[in-house]
């Protein structure tokens, strides 16, 4: 079994460019059939429409039988997180800076 394909989020994960992020999300969630890592560490903002958009593509992948994980939350998603309670929901552990599975076993 191969790892699963990882993609990394930069910038601003809010309405402004939720519909941007949805078919690049989507569009490597369905070339993904090991699953998808979500590499959060360079998300400067987190605003509702983008905790919908990780919310929908942790479903869509739910729904097709993949994983969908999160790494390297950055502070801003966090918070977020926290504040909405969020968790549990998607089942990743909430590290600042944690390394994603990708970068583990490699010298820094």
């Amino acid at each position: 079994m191969s790892a699963p394909a990882r993609i990394a989020l930069e910038g601003e994960l809010t309405i402004y460019r939720a519909a941007e992020l949805r078919d690049q999300l989507m569009s490597a969630l369905s070339q993904a059939p090991e699953g998808l890592e979500i590499d959060l560490s360079s998300v400067v903002e987190l605003d509702s429409a983008g905790v919908q958009l990780l919310m929908a593509a942790k479903r869509a992948a739910g729904s097709t039988g993949r994983a969908l994980a999160l790494s390297g939350h950055s502070q801003a998603v966090v918070d977020v997180f926290e504040l909405m309670d969020l968790a549990a929901f998607f089942g990743d552990p909430l590290v600042v800076g944690a390394p994603s599975s990708a970068d583990q076993g490699h010298a820094r």
